[in-house]
């Protein structure tokens, strides 16, 4: 059965009670979509939810699931899934884009998990380090990672105690060794829900896009024994090279090119002996902290070092 296919179906289910279209009518609208106009398949589906919400005189709140699963964060490991949780405002950060009302990090006893809340979600905001049981919020899964979506029909209710917030973080040291390739000046897609990595100005999902510029270092630390691929994102990247986005912006417009972003951070970083800590998603530490290490002056006398330990 085609993903096409299998979306019609779901969507034909949760109008069965309020609209009388069939599966096969849902399916051609889908196809049309997608095929004629090149519409990404999920963007495609709530493009018809919403036409059909209106049809029926719907609110969206009458799409909620009648029973979301009570689970704990770490173990979400299912996209497009409904679930209840307890959970901590482990940290909030700057959102991204306008249409972003809140984002940042939910955390239980089992860990941690990103969380986005849209600004047309119309919730109430939470508040850093406060203790709440949302219920009906969605699963979302990108690259193996794992986060949830605050829709509207999202309960929010605080608890009257504090929920205790698992460390599921790493720390890790050793010379940085190399930079990869996606480091420096970067750009996004610019949709809220994708932000993946433009390659030569096309992103997977929505192609052909003028992305979002952001800053980021993907490196390599080696301690002697073992190699661990670290990622510092746009805060952590400006913290440790002193360069932040629009200094790294003007660099690359008075040099006509981006890599001359790269070729300065990599110029002040390689070599360096650092201690990172944050959470491990794939094969990848994020970095959350990280502490520069009294260590030799090049990347050679750092690696003799880290080798002999």
């Amino acid at each position: 059965m085609s993903d096409v296919r299998t979306h019609a179906e779901e969507i034909s289910a949760q109008f069965s009670d309020h609209l009388d279209v069939s599966v096969d009518e849902i399916e051609s609208e889908l196809r049309t979509l997608v095929d004629d106009y090149s519409v990404p398949l999920e963007e495609a589906r709530r493009s018809v939810t919403s036409s059909y919400l209106d049809d029926a005189g719907m609110d969206r709140d009458e799409l909620a699931p009648g029973g979301s699963e009570s689970t704990v964060v770490g173990e979400i490991d299912t996209d497009e899934q409904w679930v209840d949780l307890e959970v901590q405002v482990a940290d909030l950060w700057e959102p991204g884009h306008d249409s972003i009302s809140q984002v940042g990090l939910l955390g239980d006893e089992s860990g941690t998990i990103k969380f986005v809340a849209f600004d047309t979600s119309e919730l109430p905001e939470l508040a850093e380090g406060g203790s709440y049981a949302l219920g009906n919020v969605v699963t979302d899964e990108y690259e193996g990672d794992y986060s949830v979506k605050l829709n509207r029909t999202t309960t929010i209710e605080e608890l009257d105690r504090e929920v205790e917030v698992g460390d599921d973080g790493v720390a890790v040291e050793g010379a940085l060794v190399d930079l990869q390739s996606g480091s420096g000046l970067i750009k996004r897609c610019p949709d809220e829900e994708c932000t993946r990595v433009l390659q030569n100005g096309r992103c997977s999902e929505h192609g052909q896009v003028d992305g979002s510029f952001d800053l980021r270092l993907k490196a390599v630390l080696d301690d002697g024994d073992r190699v661990q691929e670290v990622i510092f994102d746009e805060a952590a990247t400006a913290s440790l090279t002193g360069i932040d986005l629009a200094e790294a912006k003007q660099m690359a417009q008075d040099a006509l090119d981006t890599t001359v972003v790269e070729e300065e951070i990599a110029a002040r970083v390689t070599g360096r002996y650092y201690r990172v800590y944050g959470p491990e998603f794939r094969r990848y530490v994020l970095v959350d902290e990280f502490e520069e290490l009294d260590g030799a002056a090049s990347a050679e006398e750092t690696l003799i070092r880290a080798r002999s330990i």
